[in-house]
């Protein structure tokens, strides 16, 4: 098994019981590049060094002599302009957060409750030892059947977080997920992309058959089926250079007649151009429905005409109230 990435113990009120962190997630691409001076076909190694042999020139030289080495370097706060105070290590990792050891569980949610822009990384949690199996599967199955998120907070990676705890869906390998949450903060306001976006006047018809073709290209996720498509072009890519084959370049998108009329596009779409099976239920109802019935009202939907909505001038977007963050996974 991996080593954990965290281990401590989950709180809740006077209960407490160990548990480990793994993280759930890998990184799995195939293809890995180096820097490489075009000129000599040589790789490209990064170096630290003085900033104040930069600034006089002494690199030119040789950087050698203002080469600093890893165990010289700590992290630096500019107070004021070019003075730092330095921080060691050391004081780090003594800093005095509880998050560190303990997850305090504040409240219970229901997951729903939780935009899924907040969600950052999914972690394994599982109990630390023999010892900690009961408490961690009583708490467990209550969650479960509450159908609740813990809400907490876990020191790691330099920085607290919140993290939300749930139980996994497999009762033969019973265990809990803990998800990483964005501070609010973190998330840039919306109104500032959609509060320019004006109203539009929908017409029922037209939302009537864009339901039914959402309703026919419903299925079950199956993440499996998915592939990196710009990973497999890469590795096209490369395997084309290694064995001196033409090169595979990209094609222009094929162009596409304006779409003026939405109720044609919806009808067209219904009717098999690029339409996923039809559900049992949606067969079953066209079945049932009597030909005349199916006439008069293909002959109701194709009478009727888009409504393009006088074009008025968007207001202007509103000020940023947040910050972006991404976190590296």
């Amino acid at each position: 098994m991996a080593r954990p990435y965290w281990s401590g113990t989950i709180q809740i009120s006077l209960v407490s019981f160990g548990v480990k962190f793994f993280v759930a997630t890998e990184y799995k691409s195939e293809i890995r590049f180096h820097q490489i001076s075009r000129s000599t076909g040589e790789r490209v190694r990064h170096q630290k060094v003085l900033q104040s042999a930069v600034d006089n020139g002494a690199l030119e030289e040789g950087a050698e002599a203002a080469s600093v080495g890893k165990d010289d370097i700590v992290k630096g706060y500019e107070y004021a302009k070019g003075q730092y105070v330095m921080i060691e290590p050391s004081e780090i990792a003594n800093l005095r957060v509880p998050s560190k050891h303990s997850i305090a569980i504040d409240q219970f949610v229901n997951e729903a409750d939780i935009d899924p822009a907040y969600f950052e990384k999914p972690y394994f949690v599982t109990p630390d030892g023999d010892a900690q199996m009961e408490a961690f599967a009583v708490v467990r199955k209550a969650m479960r059947a509450a159908k609740k998120v813990g809400i907490g907070k876990i020191a790691f990676g330099g920085r607290e977080h919140i993290v939300a705890i749930k139980s996994n869906d497999d009762d033969e390998h019973p265990g809990l997920m803990a998800y990483t949450i964005r501070y609010q903060q973190e998330l840039r306001s919306p109104m500032e992309y959609f509060g320019g976006l004006r109203p539009v006047e929908i017409d029922e018809d037209q939302l009537d058959l864009a339901e039914q073709l959402i309703k026919r290209k419903t299925g079950k996720f199956t993440p499996e089926k998915y592939q990196d498509g710009y990973e497999i072009a890469l590795k096209e890519l490369v395997d084309a250079k290694v064995n001196n084959r033409p090169i595979p370049v990209d094609q222009p998108a094929p162009r596409h007649a304006k779409v003026v009329n939405l109720m044609d596009a919806l009808r067209d779409s219904l009717r098999g151009n690029g339409a996923a099976t039809e559900s049992p239920e949606e067969d079953a109802s066209k079945k049932k429905a009597p030909r005349s019935e199916k006439k008069a009202d293909a002959a109701k939907q194709s009478s009727k005409v888009l409504k393009m909505p006088a074009k008025k001038a968007a207001p202007k977007p509103a000020a940023r109230t947040g910050r972006a963050h991404a976190k590296s996974a």
